[in-house]
C-alpha cells in the first residue's frame, strides 16, 4: 500500500499513537465508530477489536479494495469500508463516535460538517496538524474564527503532540491528537441564538481581526449602534475579535439583533 500525495495520505506508523487515540475515544463494545481515511488499516484493526462496528470511508479506490481484502482474509468482519469522498457522504447514520487520522486539508471543512449537521457524533478524536489543533483550542486573547466555530458546538482538548516521524511519508510539520466532547447545539438554544446570525457577525468581525469591533461590525449596523452595544455589554469600543470569549460574543450578537429590532 503506497500513500498518495494528491490525497494528503500519511499513514500512521507509531503504535503508541493508535493506543492514545483509542484511550481518548473512551471506546466500548457497543460503539459504532466512523473512521475517515483508514489507509493501510493500522487504526482500523485496533478500532475493530474495541467496538461493535467500524464504518471506514476511503477515497482511494485501490487502497479501499486492498484493505477490504486484507480484513476479510484476517477474519475481521465488523468493518464496513465505503469508497468515496467523506465530504460528500456525511453525515453517516449510525456512527456515534469519530476516530481518525485525517489528511490535513480536510480538517476545517470536515469539522464544520460533523458539528453543524445532524446527527452529530457524541465524540470526535482526530490527528490533525499541531498548529491547527492549537488554533482550535485557543482562548482569548488568541481567539480565531475556527476556534469560535468549534467551541460553540463542543469542548476541544489537545491530548498529545505527535511527531512527524510517526507518519509515512513524513510530513513537514508535527501533528496533535485533538478530542472534542460535549457536542450539541445547546449553546445556541440556551442563549436564544440562530447559528447563522451568530456566525455572520463573527465572520464579519474576524474578516479584519486586527481592527476594533466598532469598525468591522459597522458593515452590519451603524457604527454608533455598535459602540452602544459594546458599551452596554461592558466590552468597550477598543475590543478586537480575538479578545472576546464565547459569552461575550453572545452579548454582542444579541445586542446587535436587539438594536436592529
Amino acid at each position: 500500500m503506497k500513500p498518495k500525495k494528491s490525497l494528503g495520505q500519511h499513514f500512521l506508523r507509531c503504535q503508541w499513537v493508535v493506543s492514545a487515540l483509542l484511550k481518548a475515544a473512551e471506546l466500548n463494545s457497543e460503539d459504532m465508530v466512523l473512521e475517515i481515511g483508514p489507509g493501510a488499516g493500522v487504526l482500523t484493526r485496533a478500532l475493530a477489536q474495541k467496538t461493535k462496528r467500524v464504518i471506514a470511508i476511503e477515497k482511494d479506490e485501490k487502497l479501499a479494495e486492498e484493505l477490504r481484502s486484507s480484513l476479510e482474509k484476517e477474519g475481521i468482519n465488523n468493518v464496513k469500508i465505503i469508497t468515496g469522498d467523506i465530504l460528500k457522504i456525511l453525515p453517516v447514520a449510525g456512527a456515534d463516535k469519530v476516530v481518525a487520522n485525517i489528511p490535513y486539508y480536510l480538517t476545517s471543512r470536515l469539522l464544520k460538517i460533523l458539528l453543524g449537521e445532524k446527527p452529530r457524533p457524541k465524540l470526535i478524536v482526530l490527528t490533525i496538524q499541531k498548529e491547527v489543533a492549537q488554533r482550535i483550542a485557543a482562548k482569548p486573547p488568541k481567539m480565531n474564527l475556527l476556534a469560535l466555530s468549534i467551541q460553540a458546538f463542543g469542548r476541544p482538548e489537545i491530548i498529545k503532540t505527535v511527531p512527524a516521524s510517526c507518519f509515512w511519508p513524513k510530513p513537514k510539520v508535527d501533528s496533535a491528537i485533538i478530542k472534542i466532547t460535549d457536542i450539541s447545539d445547546d449553546f445556541f438554544k440556551k442563549n436564544g441564538l440562530k447559528a447563522e446570525e451568530f456566525f455572520q457577525v463573527a465572520k464579519t468581525a474576524f474578516g479584519q481581526k486586527r481592527k476594533f469591533l466598532t469598525n468591522t461590525l459597522s458593515k452590519i449596523a451603524p457604527k454608533e449602534e455598535i459602540e452602544e452595544v459594546l458599551r452596554k455589554t461592558g466590552i468597550g469600543p477598543k475590543a478586537r475579535p480575538e479578545e472576546l470569549d464565547l459569552n461575550q460574543w453572545v452579548k454582542v450578537v444579541l445586542g446587535i439583533s436587539k438594536s436592529r429590532g
